[in-house]
């Protein structure tokens, strides 16, 4: 395998932005594009038309077509585990038996959904969706984008082992009324299982003749689903190819699916679906994926940065920079490339963020005067997600438009205090609304964005043993393993 050759790319030293603007009128049509009802503009980054080839040789050289080929043609990319990364499949956009798998296992959930809206089930108004990680993360970024308005059911995500997650979500359910949603690619995730035997004593404990009959399990491993006691016809599968944190467009997203309704499913995987289409068949040059991984990589390689930020100006978008440190951090957070060599180079960077404008009176000081340079991502809609008047949704994409502006104006002042370096990137992602369909778009672009920047590093992005050591730890803590004198005292104080 080939390896990345960063000389080209850390050797450019291009203008300062405002000098980039003037030296080039045609600079905002060349680094904007508008695909699936989002507009993106990198124009206030510093990549140049010599960047753009500079990157279009790297990814020649790291094969980036002939791996985005066989992405969606089902093959076994995800080489350390020896099998395909099939997610695109799930959206339509894969082979044609991968995709054919796909639309059986929609048909079934689609089914099942039917039977509770027929309440097959009893009555249901409460969806508990209990999982972790990839199976937790998406499900709630659909539920809490799009669903602030559905009356359809209420929907609680809990993920967390701690009690307290747990008994939040309980507290305002009606035992009678509520169906469990077990979320687990394997159906081993102890804090998942632990979390759903709980939520079975509280159905128990409250009068409900048969737990069990409330339960769906949501799965890549039905065997073990149905052997831990959920009924057959209650195990929606999904593909063991599709990996936990590309899983949202799988059973996965059942949730989201029941709260919002099948005909909101079906057009988010469609919205995803034309933005693999995009980056299937669009030249590198405007391909949007491919030029956010060349900014990306830039300020990795070139700059130094160490961290990226999103912004998202949209209260319903509140939950994106935590599904985005999942996808981009478990994704490319590795320190050998696929084929097992030691990387010498960055990977992904720390990727955080937060919500404007309640960012701005909290870590904009640091991203306007800091010593740090931080690639900063503002992400806003421009129809409103609420009925309060104009003025709010004015203020709040003025800001981020104003952000973005300061960020590379900067501001010259005789008390440094007071001074602004400027000369700072940021991009921005404009969705035209936020519907079923941009969501999806808008969530496919960041998946795929994830795959090239992982091929242009020369990593596998699709598994992460990084995440078992620590648990592997926790279970041996459970039974009594020697530990260091630090993490043993911790243990004595906390359980005696």
């Amino acid at each position: 395998m080939a390896l990345p050759d960063w000389s080209t790319i850390q050797a450019l030293k291009p203008a300062s932005l405002k000098q980039l603007f003037d030296q080039d009128p045609a600079r905002l049509a060349t680094l904007s594009l508008d695909v699936a009802g989002i507009h993106f503009d990198w124009s206030k980054t510093h990549l140049t038309s010599d960047a753009v080839q500079a990157f279009a040789r790297l990814a020649a050289d790291m094969g980036l077509s002939a791996r985005r080929d066989a992405l969606f043609a089902g093959e076994a990319i995800n080489v350390t585990e020896g099998r395909a990364a099939e997610h695109t499949a799930e959206r339509g956009e894969g082979s044609p038996e991968s995709v054919a798998r796909a639309r059986g296992f929609h048909a079934r959930m689609r089914a099942l959904i039917d039977a509770i809206e027929a309440e097959a089930l009893g009555p249901v108004r409460h969806i508990l969706h209990i999982g972790i990680g990839g199976s937790a993360l998406g499900p709630e970024l659909l539920v809490d984008a799009l669903g602030r308005d559905a009356d359809r059911y209420d929907v609680a995500v809990v993920s967390n082992v701690d009690g307290a997650a747990l008994e939040e979500a309980l507290d305002r359910f009606d035992p009678q009324a509520t169906l469990i949603a077990i979320a687990s690619k394997t159906f081993t995730t102890t804090e998942t299982l632990l979390n759903a035997e709980s939520a079975l004593a509280w159905l128990s404990g409250n009068g409900v003749e048969d737990p069990y009959g409330r339960v769906v399990a949501l799965t890549a491993a039905p065997d073990k689903a149905v052997e831990w006691g959920v009924d057959e016809t209650r195990v929606l599968p999904f593909a063991e190819s599709v990996g936990g944190r590309y899983s949202l467009w799988s059973s996965i997203g059942f949730p989201a699916a029941l709260a919002l309704g099948w005909e909101a499913f079906e057009e988010m995987l469609e919205g995803a679906a034309e933005m693999d289409r995009h980056f299937r068949l669009t030249p590198l040059d405007r391909n949007a994926p491919v030029l956010a991984a060349f900014a990306d990589l830039y300020y990795a390689q070139a700059r130094g940065c160490e961290t990226r930020a999103t912004f998202a100006y949209d209260e319903r978008l509140r939950l994106l920079p935590s599904y985005l440190q999942q996808l981009e951090m478990e994704s490319n957070g590795k320190r050998v490339t696929a084929d097992g060599q030691p990387v010498s180079w960055p990977t992904a960077p720390i990727t955080w963020g937060g919500v404007g404008t309640d960012a701005q009176h909290a870590v904009f000081q640091l991203l306007h005067q800091g010593t740090r340079l931080v690639p900063v991502e503002f992400v806003g809609v421009i129809e409103p997600g609420h009925a309060q008047g104009d003025l709010h949704h004015r203020q709040l994409l003025l800001n981020m438009f104003a952000q973005g502006a300061a960020l590379m104006a900067g501001k010259e002042h005789q008390d440094l205090a007071r001074a602004y370096p400027g000369d700072r990137p940021s991009s921005t992602l404009l969705l035209s609304d936020l519907d079923p369909r941009t969501l999806g778009a808008l969530l496919a672009f960041y998946e795929q964005r994830t795959f090239v920047n992982a091929v242009l590093l020369g990593l596998n992005p699709f598994d992460q043993f990084g995440v078992e050591l620590g648990k592997e730890m926790a279970r041996a803590a459970e039974q009594g393993g020697d530990f260091d004198a630090s993490t043993s005292d911790l243990i004595q104080r906390a359980f005696g």
